[in-house]
């Protein structure tokens, strides 16, 4: 490996002697950013005679990717990224990390300091090369739960359908619970489906430990979320659920942080992470659980069992919010299984009331967030509004799991939220005397004929998934404002129950999530506005006799010029912006793209482009801004350009206002990388100083299409 001591060589030298460096660039969403600070970094490179090639993962996948021998023949690597980033292929290279946005806004200064950078170390771990002072990056903790939740939600997702699908089809209600005929195909079903459940704690735990120590902290992670999982291990009658499995993956990936550290002589290093690091780790990782923390765990539930027991006869009110709380609290981890074993064990001494008010709570936390997904989309990704959808399947055949996801990924905002709407149904069924005859719970135990006073059970359970819902979303957006350093955004920035149009995270979400409509009340013709210049011209959507609007009483064709493979047209192109401030300019953007029929609800198209905004500023730098949307409300990906003379405030990143601004929106439905790629070759071309000189210059919209043709 090679660090070379003297100034970077300004041209002229021979091949041995310039300078190498690599570069990976990431952003949360993997768009725009990420094209930038690659753009920013090569020119920056190349003005001081430095040879670098970039890396960028984007959305599109991982595109210019280094090989083994770049690495070889390195000098340095700068690693401009917010989402993690494999390192361990850069052993023994001097690595520079920082945020990506540090990489479009001081790229001359990551040259600089790289070549002093830190070498990396495979004992160094994921955190070996963290610069400390460079752009603003998710903590490891969070990047380390996100991405043991990450892994996790498809186990979840697949398990809990399976269980439900079988228990609906294959189930019968008797004393000993819900049980499926042994030998039956729906056997078959249910037992793949708990092994799903039986595997999602341990991945959980696993790739947890992962992200924060590489590979060597897998299998401790892993084993010890098992451990965690299976209480007889350490005397209890229930496992530690998904909350031991994060106290194990952290102990994991910590643990083999610290063992990595040890200095062993140079014929055992080979060996160390397949071999020693793993077996040290997941031992002591795992008689830690067993011998000290599991004890503990099992005197404290049997004597919280103990104390529910004591209160039975006493308030209905009382007892019902805090076994509905127990219940609520780790969804089918150890709290809720005292509770559910507490009202379990009554129903056969004839008291069914207990398990009437379980029943009622397990599955508000599933409901609840759901419903959540539904009534502010714009706080949840693509990915959380799916796992709401599964979750509320799994709320209705009484599996709390489902909720485990949101849980785990805001444990702060989504527990309270639990308890609360758990308290209230438990409450409710207890003060209404409703009782169920078998050990489990949800809609479908009512439905079946299991549970007594049926209408009050399902108001329980209604107002206790209220209740959790709308706690969730109002727990979260403060959440999110706080952690932006936002104010509650005013009147149309809100999101009302009942909006639609969700917005594709992939394209314009980040680590937070994405967004939905936020406009009430679907507009059913496009808003068009008609344009006072000779080239706006307007077109009727295909097969339609009432579209977008009229020229002098007749539709008139769209102009053949086009750009950006066809995304952006004549109609699309303004040289003159009007709007003097981010929320205006979006909205005349909107209505641009309006022209060609294709937008169905400007109203809902501007929400959605403004609460990305909301997210991290589209404002990329050099005066120009690219603002984008993945909502329903467009019928087919479309492209907008509008210059302004004055300049937009637009949040940029080195503090420009705005001249060259982009609007970039696509369906949800959507199908494809290509509306990525042409972002992704935008960016990179609008880095050109002579590019943006011509757009600039272009007289009309004719010509500024003329220089967009350069992209294809």
């Amino acid at each position: 490996m090679t660090s070379p001591a003297g100034p970077p060589p300004t041209g002229g030298g021979s091949e041995q002697q310039r300078v190498r460096l690599l570069a990976v660039t990431a952003c949360p969403t993997g768009i725009a950013h990420t094209y930038m600070a690659a753009e920013k970094l090569a020119q920056a490179a190349a003005s001081r005679g430095i040879d670098m090639k970039v890396e960028t993962q984007g959305s599109i996948g991982a595109e210019n990717i280094l090989d083994d021998n770049d690495v070889s023949m390195a000098d340095g690597i700068i690693v401009a990224a917010d989402k993690d980033v494999d390192l361990s292929r850069f052993v023994g290279k001097r690595v520079l990390t920082v945020g990506v946005a540090e990489g479009i806004r001081h790229p001359e200064r990551l040259i600089d300091r790289v070549r002093s950078a830190p070498v990396h170390t495979a004992a160094g771990g994921a955190a070996a090369a963290a610069s400390g002072d460079g752009g603003k990056q998710r903590s490891m903790g969070y990047k380390a739960l996100m991405n043991g939740v990450s892994y996790m939600i498809p186990f979840v997702v697949v398990g809990g359908l399976l269980i439900a699908v079988s228990l609906a089809l294959g189930g019968d209600a008797t004393a000993k619970g819900y049980v499926i005929p042994e030998g039956t195909f729906w056997a078959d079903v249910n037992e793949i489906g708990v092994i799903g459940f039986q595997l999602m704690i341990p991945i959980l735990s696993g790739y947890i430990a992962y992200a924060i120590a590489d590979r060597p902290a897998l299998v401790p992670g892993m084993i010890g979320g098992w451990i965690a999982n299976t209480g007889s291990l350490y005397d209890s009658e229930a496992g530690a659920g998904f909350i031991g499995a994060i106290v194990t993956g952290f102990l994991a990936g910590y643990l083999v942080l610290w063992i990595k550290k040890v200095k062993v002589p140079k014929f055992v290093q080979p060996i160390m992470p397949i071999i020693v690091i793993p077996i040290v780790a997941t031992t002591a990782l795992g008689l830690f659980f067993i011998y000290v923390i599991g004890k503990p765990i099992s005197w404290v539930f049997e004597h919280l069992t103990d104390w529910l027991g004591g209160m039975t006869g006493t308030s209905a009110i009382l007892l019902g919010a805090i076994l509905g709380l127990m219940i609520a609290f780790d969804m089918g981890g150890p709290v809720n299984k005292t509770a559910f074993l507490f009202g379990t064990g009554l129903i056969a001494t004839g008291n069914q009331t207990v398990m009437g008010m379980c029943a009622a709570a397990i599955p508000v936390m599933p409901l609840g967030q759901g419903l959540a997904t539904l009534i502010r989309k714009r706080l949840y990704t693509e990915q959380e509004r799916e796992t709401g959808l599964a979750a509320l399947f799994m709320g209705c055949f009484g599996i709390s799991e489902g909720a485990i996801p949101f849980a785990a990924a805001r444990p702060a905002q989504v527990i309270p939220a639990n308890m609360l709407g758990g308290a209230v149904a438990g409450a409710v069924a207890g003060v209404a005397g409703v009782e169920d005859a078998v050990p489990h719970g949800g809609p479908i135990v009512a439905v079946l004929g299991a549970v007594s006073g049926v209408p009050m059970f399902f108001v329980a359970v209604l107002i206790g998934t209220a209740v959790t819902a709308l706690t969730t979303v109002t727990l979260v957006d403060i959440g999110e404002r706080r952690r932006k350093g936002e104010a509650p955004a005013p009147g149309r920035g809100v999101t009302e129950p009942g909006a639609a149009g969700p917005l594709e995270p992939a394209l314009v979400g980040a680590g937070a999530g994405a967004t939905a409509g936020g406009a009430v009340g679907a507009v059913v013709a496009q808003r068009i506005v008609a344009s006072s210049s000779a080239s706006a011209t307007e077109a009727a959507p295909a097969g339609t006799s009432e579209a977008a609007g009229r020229t002098g009483g007749e539709f008139t064709e769209a102009p053949d010029r086009e750009a950006l493979s066809g995304y952006l047209t004549e109609q699309t192109v303004k040289v003159a912006l009007g709007a003097r401030d981010k929320e205006s300019a979006v909205r005349e953007m909107a209505e641009l793209l309006a022209r060609t029929g294709k937008v169905t609800d400007v109203d809902e198209l501007v929400a959605t482009a403004l609460r990305r905004e909301a997210q991290g500023t589209t404002g990329l730098g050099e005066e120009i801004a690219i603002p984008h949307a993945k909502t329903d409300a467009v019928t087919a990906p479309v492209v907008g350009f509008a210059r302004s003379a004055e300049g937009v405030e637009w949040g940029s990143l080195d503090g420009t206002k705005a001249r060259l601004i982009f609007m970039i929106s696509v369906p949800e439905a959507a199908a494809g990388d290509e509306h990525l790629r042409i972002l992704a070759l935008l960016s990179r071309k609008l880095m050109d100083p002579g590019f943006r000189e011509r757009l600039v210059a272009a007289p009309d919209e004719r010509a500024v299409l003329d220089v967009l043709s350069e992209i294809g």
